[in-house]
């Protein structure tokens, strides 16, 4: 099953340019049995950008090895230097910080509008959000 979930997802980022290295792990520990692919890409300008997918009754190893390669495609194609994972949870790092902090998301969701409301009504965080660039003044 991991081992399919790789072969598709390595085949769709190779018709894009990308040459990936997945390694299987295989958990014997794990609390509950399935499986799941998690991958990482790593930018020119130090950021890196994850996408996963857990699995489910039905769905099938391909199509969670195409769903995977296709996330962090879609993210990589924006130029942003985090994921739409972690876009949100740094929002109050960012406003508990000194100064000015900016990160480029990959889109604007329904998670970071929220956060981003929440450290201005709560921390008095000042914040503004310009072409998918994320700025926060922080304390």
């Amino acid at each position: 099953m991991s081992e399919r979930m790789v072969e598709k997802c390595n085949q769709v980022l190779r018709l894009h340019g990308y040459q990936a290295q997945i390694e299987v792990v295989n958990d014997t520990l794990a609390l509950q049995r399935g499986a799941a692919l998690a991958v990482y890409a790593k930018t020119s300008s130090g950021g890196i950008i994850g996408a996963d997918r857990a699995g489910a009754p039905r769905r099938t190893s391909e199509d969670i090895g195409k769903y995977v390669a296709g996330n962090l495609l879609e993210d990589l194609a924006t130029g942003a230097t985090v994921d739409h994972y972690l876009a949100d949870q740094l929002i109050f790092y960012a406003a508990l910080a000194d100064g000015v902090s900016q990160y480029r998301i990959p889109r604007l969701t329904e998670h970071v509008e929220t956060n981003l409301w929440l450290v201005e009504t709560i921390l008095g965080a000042k914040t503004e959000v310009n072409h998918n660039l994320v700025e926060i003044q922080g304390r």
